[in-house]
């Protein structure tokens, strides 16, 4: 009955996040739980050499997630969703989509995934001394700058694909500072200023008739509203035509934000493990970083701290295609079995394994890794001819792969800097296997690792938190002191400690897996 009211009264907060794999709709009501959710699969696509999606993907993927969603509300409590208390659109982070002066979009969209913006990356990193990835939006729009591309000079307005849905949706084209950390380098609340200031120079150098403030959408912190659905984005978002317009939404935020509330880890001295198609550890420092190094990305949390981010861009991709192999092989036994099975019984055998899986080496890579110096990427599995390969050796390999990139990059933070923690919480489907990828995880940080009940849900159960804490903060209340309260006080969870033997182990994995990254880069050149 409470769960009806909440509906009916609008004690509800929608959280919809456009993953690289998936785009996802979760409600959450007066508790913060989740009480109805929809999704739809979907793929990005090879454009000319642009990882992409099309405008009508985003919006039929959308549609089809809302529309499960409100599907999911029908069935189980008999009601039609008309309205919810409030909404955030959280996506992938980085990017880019330009417009023109007449919103007409100007070039496709240039995901994350891209690897294509070295030669920016290098410029405005030793420009602004401060680390710019290659996917962020500057590095993107300073590269299609240097490669003279004609539209630059037509942009009016340069966004994620969060800021983009959002402005469709409410009109406005403000983005969380969480997302836009991961457009420019951003202090006080807003791009930094002395950072702007030197970019604004090389711009006019180039010929560009606008500066950075003028195309990038104005920054906003959680907690603020952030517009309200119009009649054209409720037609938008259901066009039934059941959803009605008014209904208040907070900043959007990049996937990294929203995997930071959905774990509790926007305090200093926590931190969070996204595992899934890509793969990335946030931790909040405690102070700035005394180097600058192109490993780290320096991002914020949705309410401004400081974070520390190590983004790799495959993790899970060539699991997948593995267990793919095995299920084809099982079929043409006559032995069918269903994926749910098929993960789980994979997982588990890896545990068998020797910890170092001496002899055995993979490389998941579907893209370039700017962590280990890779430009491109092809999976590739190498063996040394006197081991016997086994399931068990095979799959503890290729789950080891999935993370050693990002172990890579994080040892320049422990080691270097000496940062600390106190928690790491892991989240996705790495983690989806009751204590493997937990315990994999938690050995090759040498950290313990907890995994809440609420992990499945992730960034789009992150997202709704952002939007709630939007419509029932009180005065004065931080969005740490929320989640901690009002959130997560009695949320189940398990940790698992990091085994020595494990660890040493992964060590000798890792150790092993830098010496090959030169196979790697040669099976890239070779094969692509």
């Amino acid at each position: 009955m409470s769960t009806i009211l909440d509906i009916k009264e609008g004690r509800t907060s929608l959280g919809i996040e456009l993953g690289s794999t998936r785009v996802k709709a979760v409600l959450i009501g007066s508790d913060h739980t989740p009480i109805a959710s929809g999704d739809c699969v979907w793929e990005n696509r090879n454009v000319d050499g642009w990882w992409t999606y099309t405008m009508e993907d985003v919006w039929s993927s959308i549609q089809k997630a809302y529309a499960a969603m409100a599907g999911d509300v029908s069935s189980r409590y008999g009601l039609k969703l008309e309205s919810v208390g409030s909404i955030g659109i959280s996506g992938m982070m980085h990017g880019y989509i330009p417009f023109n002066k007449d919103g007409g979009q100007i070039c496709i969209f240039r995901t994350w995934r891209n690897t294509r913006t070295e030669e920016a990356s290098k410029l405005l990193t030793d420009m602004l001394q401060f680390n710019i990835p290659q996917r962020w939006s500057a590095s993107h729009l300073t590269q299609a700058i240097l490669s003279g591309e004609e539209h630059v000079k037509d942009i009016a307005f340069l966004t994620t694909l969060a800021g983009y849905v959002h402005w469709r949706l409410t009109g406005e084209k403000a983005i969380g500072i969480g997302e836009a950390s991961g457009m420019f380098p951003v202090s006080d609340g807003t791009y930094d200023k002395d950072m702007t200031k030197i970019y604004d120079a090389w711009l006019s150098e180039q010929g560009m008739p606008y500066t950075l403030e003028e195309i990038f959408p104005p920054v906003k912190m959680a907690g603020e509203a952030d517009g309200k659905l119009t009649e054209s984005g409720a037609a938008l978002l259901d066009p039934t035509g059941m959803l009605k317009a008014g209904i208040p939404f907070c900043p959007p935020e990049g996937d990294a934000g929203t995997g930071m509330a959905a774990t509790n880890s926007v305090k200093a001295r926590t931190g969070n493990i996204s595992a899934g198609t890509s793969i990335f550890s946030m931790i909040v420092l405690e102070k700035a970083l005394a180097n600058v190094y192109p490993e780290v990305d320096m991002v914020t949390t949705p309410d401004g701290k400081p974070v520390a981010m190590i983004h790799c861009n495959t993790c899970s991709s060539d699991i997948d295609s593995w267990v793919n192999l095995f299920s084809d092989l099982l079929d043409t036994a006559g032995a069918h079995r269903e994926k749910g099975e098929l993960y789980p019984m994979l997982y588990n055998a890896a545990l068998a394994a020797d910890p170092a899986c001496d002899g055995l080496m993979a490389f998941n890579c579907y893209a370039g890794e700017p962590v280990i110096g890779t430009d491109a990427g092809v999976p590739i599995f190498l063996r040394r001819p006197d081991v016997k390969v086994t399931l068990a050796s095979f799959m503890r390999t290729h789950l080891y792969s999935a993370i050693a990139t990002l172990c890579a990059g994080n040892d320049l933070l422990f080691r270097n800097e000496h940062v600390e923690i106190d928690r790491m919480y892991g989240h996705g489907g790495y983690f989806k296997t009751k204590g493997v990828g937990q315990k994999f995880m938690a050995d090759a940080l040498n950290v313990p690792v907890t995994v809440m009940e609420t992990a499945g849900e992730g960034g789009p159960w992150g997202m709704a938190l952002l939007a709630a804490y939007m419509r029932e903060k009180v005065e004065g209340e931080t969005l740490s002191d929320w989640l901690e309260e009002k959130v997560f006080r009695s949320a189940k969870a398990e940790t698992m400690e990091p085994d020595a033997a494990g660890h040493e182990g992964f060590e000798q994995y890792k150790k092993q897996y830098l010496k090959c990254v030169e196979a790697e880069k040669t099976a890239a050149w070779a094969m692509l």
